[in-house]
């Protein structure tokens, strides 16, 4: 296993903390407590940190992709 799975990892959980965020900002999940409930920042806050996610998950793609490619090179 190489270096790409953990970051791939890595992107898939902050994608999935940036749609937490953000649905607890729209008032769809967690407690009414919070201070993200019903809160709009947490809306964009959300948004914002899946695209950081996506971009993370898409490096590690690359990353595989460029790994597999080098490798079918060398043979």
């Amino acid at each position: 296993m190489g270096k790409t799975y953990p970051v791939i990892g890595i992107g898939s959980i902050t994608l999935i903390f940036g749609l937490i965020f953000h649905l607890q900002g729209q008032s769809v999940i967690g407690p009414e407590s919070s201070f993200m409930y019903a809160n709009p920042n947490w809306i964009t806050y959300g948004i914002e940190i899946m695209i950081v996610g996506t971009i993370i998950i898409g490096i590690g793609i690359i990353s595989e992709i460029l790994k597999i490619k080098k490798i079918k090179n060398q043979r």
